[in-house]
């Protein structure tokens, strides 16, 4: 059960990053029809993917979910009400006036995009008013991304490790970012229907 200054510190983010790996897909599956397609914030998806193919997310996503799904384009606005997929082969960052910005810097923890360099992004520009979820991942990828979140305010929410496929990005995440919630997919589904309904 949420405390009632988590419940606050939930309902006052501004935006949501979702990110994973092996594993993800299935809870994105869970996660994301749950977002109305009014949603009060923008939902930034981060997977892992095959550099050397085009990500096929968005046209698997769009028809399950209620909110639109899109893959952003560089310089374009993270508006609210939409499911963003970070393309293949770019890192995806956050400018300060949350426009989205594409990056092709080495990989980081051998994945490009990567949950750290976003997170670390979005951590600068939206600080408490951020949440951030790890989900199922077979490396450490997203844990020093979730510290940031963590020291600058925001919110980690952290796929319990006994549910995932691949329990080391959970566990990374979770020893490194101390984060406040870890819970089943079915409990972090409820959470973000309450994060992302239009009127919390």
């Amino acid at each position: 059960m949420l405390t009632r200054a988590l419940r606050r510190q939930l309902l006052s983010a501004e935006a949501l990053l979702v990110g994973g790996s092996a594993g993800a897909i299935e809870a994105l599956n869970q996660l994301l029809p749950v977002v109305p397609q009014a949603a009060r914030i923008p939902v930034l998806v981060i997977v892992h993917l095959l550099p050397n193919r085009a990500s096929l997310l968005p046209e698997v996503f769009a028809p399950r979910c209620r909110a639109r799904v899109l893959e952003p384009v560089d310089k374009q606005a993270m508006t609210a009400g939409t499911i963003w997929f970070a393309p293949s082969n770019y890192h995806l960052l956050l400018e300060a006036d949350r426009s989205f910005a594409f990056s092709t810097d080495l990989p980081v923890n051998f994945s490009r995009p990567s949950l750290d360099v976003s997170f670390e992004s979005a951590a600068e520009v939206f600080g408490a008013r951020l949440c951030c979820i790890v989900l199922s991942g077979a490396n450490e990828d997203g844990a020093h991304g979730a510290d940031l979140v963590r020291r600058k305010g925001g919110l980690v929410i952290v796929q319990d490790p006994s549910s995932a496929e691949a329990k080391q990005m959970p566990r990374a995440a979770i020893s490194r970012a101390n984060p406040q919630i870890i819970a089943s997919l079915p409990k972090i589904a409820e959470l973000v229907g309450l994060l992302t309904r239009a009127c919390p």
